[in-house]
C-alpha cells in the first residue's frame, strides 16, 4: 500500500531530528517503539537470519535497549549494538541484570563502548555514522527494525552505504519498514515505500541504480517475506487509519 498520489511522503523529506531530540524521547520516557518481549517477526523468521548457524556476528543499528540482543546472544551469537543513548545502553544491561565495563573507542571522540562481562554483547554509545568496518568490524546478520525508518529521511542514502559497508558477504539483512499516510503524521517512524527500498539498496549493492536494475543486483537480493498491520490506539490518535509493519530480507551475495 503506497501513500495516495505517488510517493506522498515530500513533506517528511525535509523532517530533522538531532540527537537531543532522541535523547529527550529517552530522558522522557517517550519510547513507545520499545518492545518489552522482543519482536514476533523476528522469532518467525530468525532462521532465515542465522540459516541454521551459530557464533555469528549480529549488528543491532539504533538498538535501544532492544531485549532481542539478549535472546540472539543466549542463542550462542555474538552481539554489537549503536545508538546515541547512554540511558538506554544502560537500561538495557539493567533490565537484562547482565554485568558490563565500559571504556572509550579509539578515535571516535566522546564514544563509548559497554560490554557484557561474558563479552558476547557489545554496544557502542555514539552516533551511527560515525562507526566503520575498521572500528566495529563487519557482520553475518543485522536486525534492521527502528533503524531506517528513524534516521532523517535526507540522510537514508548515507545510512544504507554504511549498512552495506558492514556486511560480510553471504550475510543476511532483515529489515523492517512501515507504511501509513504520510500525509497524516510526519514521522517518526518515517513511511518508506518499498519502491525506496529497494532503489537504495540496489543503488547501492549494484555501485549506481541503472534503468535496466532488477530487484536482485548483482550483490544482493531483496525479497519483502510479509506485511502485518500493527495499528493501535497510539497510531489513531496520530490520526492514522492503517499502519503496517513491511519486513525484507536483503542477502548480501558473493
Amino acid at each position: 500500500m503506497e501513500a495516495p498520489g505517488g510517493c506522498g511522503s515530500e513533506a517528511q523529506r525535509e523532517r530533522v531530528l538531532s540527537v537531543e531530540d532522541w535523547l529527550r524521547k529517552w530522558s522522557t520516557g517517550a519510547t513507545a517503539f520499545h518492545k518489552e518481549h522482543g519482536h514476533p517477526l523476528l522469532q518467525k523468521h530468525l532462521d532465515l537470519l542465522v540459516d541454521g548457524r551459530s557464533g555469528l556476528r549480529i549488528f543491532f543499528p539504533l538498538c535501544g535497549k532492544a531485549v532481542d540482543m539478549k535472546w540472539l546472544a543466549d542463542l550462542g551469537h555474538s552481539v554489537v549494538g549503536v545508538d546515541v543513548s547512554e540511558q538506554a545502553l544502560k537500561e538495557f544491561f539493567s533490565d537484562q541484570s547482565l554485568p558490563y565495563c565500559e571504556e572509550p573507542v579509539p578515535g571516535i571522540s566522546g564514544a563509548k563502548k559497554l560490554q557484557s562481562t561474558s563479552g558476547n554483547i557489545c554496544l557502542y554509545c555514539c552516533s551511527i555514522y560515525d562507526l566503520s568496518s575498521a572500528i566495529v568490524g563487519k557482520f553475518d546478520g543485522v536486525w534492521d527494525r527502528g533503524a531506517l525508518v528513524a534516521v532523517n529521511p535526507c540522510d537514508r542514502q548515507r545510512y544504507v552505504t554504511l549498512m552495506s559497508s558492514l556486511m560480510e558477504k553471504n550475510s543476511s539483512y532483515l529489515l523492517i519498514t512501515v507504511l501509513y499516510d504520510p500525509n497524516k503524521y510526519n514521522g517518526p517512524p518515517f513511511y518508506v515505500p518499498e519502491s525506496e527500498v529497494k532503489s537504495l539498496f540496489v543503488s547501492r549493492c549494484c555501485g549506481q541504480l541503472h534503468p535496466s536494475a532488477k530487484e536482485t543486483g548483482s550483490q544482493c537480493e531483496i525479497k519483502c517475506l510479509q506485511k502485518v498491520s500493527g495499528l493501535s490506539d497510539r497510531h489513531k490518535q496520530w490520526g492514522l487509519d492503517y499502519f503496517l509493519e513491511v519486513m525484507y530480507l536483503i542477502k548480501f551475495v558473493a
